[in-house]
């Protein structure tokens, strides 16, 4: 489904890193692991298509990224990838329900796969945990456990090919980590979607099949 294919990225510092190639097939649970600094959250962008490719490509079913404007690939990534960002990036004085449905906002092609839109919202807010009652609440009244939850609900709502997932745990502690994690592995289809996530967490490593130390490759 996905492959990168030789690619390095410049900061305006000076730095330059080279990434592993990678290739993720549907169903598949990639960790990219590695300390801070060490280009995750680039590797993640670039992936994403929110970061513009310096040197190497990205094919996403068999479609070349360098063959795209900056406005296809927006629409590409809201049709194909739902993002869970680290800082969430929810708006605060929405509700739970209306912070969730702006995961289609911008992809007719996800919107095309939910019958009735409060159903499947509803539908993915109890499988990850959290009470229907919270779906009128605005989100700056939830924990930031239960505000990880509705991050990763708006990434999977209309079922995207890829979920990318930024540190998504960074601010929850042992047992709150292992409790999401159950709850988003079981969330996503795995017939038809992969999960790439960044982390710098080495506790979590049984939750993938796949693991890349980003440390190791730049040793």
């Amino acid at each position: 489904m996905l492959e990168t294919l030789g690619l390095e990225y410049h900061y305006q510092h000076g730095k330059k890193i080279v990434f592993p190639e990678i290739e993720v097939k549907r169903g598949q649970r990639l960790l990219i692991s590695g300390f801070s600094g060490c280009g995750k959250t680039t590797l993640l962008s670039l992936i994403a298509g929110a970061l513009k490719l310096q040197a190497g490509d990205i094919k996403f079913d068999g479609i070349n990224y360098s063959s795209m404007s900056s406005l296809l690939l927006d629409k590409f990534r809201a049709d194909h990838i739902g993002y869970i960002f680290q800082t969430l990036n929810l708006i605060p004085f929405l509700s739970v329900s209306e912070n969730i449905a702006l995961g289609i906002r911008f992809s007719q092609s996800r919107k095309s796969k939910i019958n009735d839109l409060n159903q499947e919202i509803t539908r993915l807010v109890k499988s990850l945990g959290l009470g229907k009652e919270v779906l009128t609440t605005p989100v700056n009244r939830l924990s930031v456990g239960q505000q990880q939850r509705v991050a990763v609900a708006r990434a999977l709502l209309g079922k995207p090919d890829l979920i990318l997932a930024d540190e998504p745990t960074s601010a929850l502690d042992a047992e709150t980590t292992k409790k999401f994690l159950n709850e988003v592995m079981d969330a996503f289809d795995s017939t038809k979607q992969a999960i790439i996530m960044v982390s710098h967490d080495a506790s979590i490593t049984h939750y993938f099949d796949t693991v890349i130390d980003l440390n190791k490759q730049h040793a």
